[in-house]
């Protein structure tokens, strides 16, 4: 763990910022019974991330159609209803990114996410014009938690690593971000990650 002072923060979006709920957006198309077999029957998070990379979804989904046939419907689903998937912002959470960007914290986002799909958030999420850039996953042709995608946020924030604390709901993606020097915390709920973030120095 880096022993540098605290100046800038790093934001994972999803479960963290902003709730997402894949199975909202399949239960959208398919109803919640096709929801609940394909979540359990399908390696979505495999699926997913590969999109979140980088590759189109014409090509995942054309795969999935060739593959894994019984699943193409309730994946197209995924994808034509992901913007259900969005449900709402984490109030409390966002609350802590706006008591930053006032205090003249600089912050990023860093998140795992289709290319195709990221202009849902920006268009619907108005917290995310605080913070500095947005590193995107599937833009940049990085996925976390490749330490090269975490080097990238560093400089977008304009910091060194260990300057940066990168908040995330899974520990793997954390974990990475120490290895590159961030400081790491694995988010909680927003009320711990406060405290931790004024054990830090930060302004909240």
């Amino acid at each position: 763990m880096t022993s540098d002072a605290v100046t800038g923060v790093v934001w994972d979006l999803g479960n963290v910022l902003i709730d997402w709920d894949p199975r909202a957006a399949v239960a959208a198309g398919m109803g919640d019974v096709e929801a609940d077999r394909f979540f359990d029957g399908f390696d979505f998070a495999a699926w997913n991330q590969s999109c979140d990379a980088g590759r189109p979804w014409s090509e995942a989904l054309a795969e999935l159609e060739h593959t894994r046939s019984e699943w193409f419907e309730h994946g197209r689903a995924y994808h034509r209803h992901f913007a259900a998937s969005l449900t709402r912002e984490l109030s409390d959470t966002v609350a802590l990114v706006h008591e930053l960007h006032a205090a003249g914290v600089p912050q990023v986002g860093l998140t795992n996410w289709s290319a195709e799909l990221w202009p849902h958030a920006p268009a619907r999420f108005e917290f995310l014009g605080l913070l500095e850039d947005v590193v995107v996953s599937g833009v940049v042709g990085l996925a976390k938690p490749d330490p090269a995608i975490y080097r990238l946020a560093a400089e977008r924030c304009g910091l060194p690593p260990g300057s940066l604390v990168f908040v995330d709901d899974k520990a793997a993606n954390v974990a990475a971000a120490e290895g590159v020097g961030m400081h790491g915390r694995v988010f909680a709920g927003a009320d711990r990650l406060r405290t931790e973030l004024r054990a830090l120095g930060l302004p909240v």
